[in-house]
């Protein structure tokens, strides 16, 4: 099962060096393709982890009311790249989010850097509050 969801995550990181830098905005895809497709099921496997440092680590300050939620298409891949050389399975991967709070409603936006090894073993290993926004929303 661990070789499966590691091997799958190299994949989907390796598809994702070969887009264009800041190719896949919220507003940019018109129609499905393979990349985008790749890019959502990576974001899919990393929501967990980035959800877990969400609560734990910025958002507790902020309200106590409820966790922030994490939504796929309101994150924006803006680098991936090899920690070790060519072929190397240590890979990094810097986006941007938009976390939400009750009903969908975005609460601010980080910017946030995993590396993701084989085992799979994926960590935090930056991240950057951008903005907070005022909640609720009026």
């Amino acid at each position: 099962m661990k070789k499966g969801l590691s091997a799958l995550i190299i994949s989907i990181i390796l598809v994702l060096f070969f887009l264009p830098e800041r190719g896949f905005g919220i507003n940019e895809p018109t129609q499905d393709s393979n990349a985008l497709r790749m890019q959502d099921m990576l974001m899919l496997m990393l929501t967990p982890y980035i959800e877990k440092d969400l609560t734990n680590y910025y958002y507790p300050k902020i309200s106590k009311d409820f966790s922030p939620q994490v939504t796929p298409w309101k994150i924006e891949v803006i680098e991936t790249r090899r920690v070790n050389d060519f072929r190397g399975f240590i890979l990094q991967i810097t986006f941007e989010i938009e976390p939400t709070g009750i009903q969908y409603n975005p609460i601010g936006k980080d910017r946030m850097t995993y590396e993701i090894s084989y085992g799979p073993e994926v960590k935090l290993i930056n991240h950057t509050h951008l903005k907070t926004y005022k909640y609720p929303p009026e």
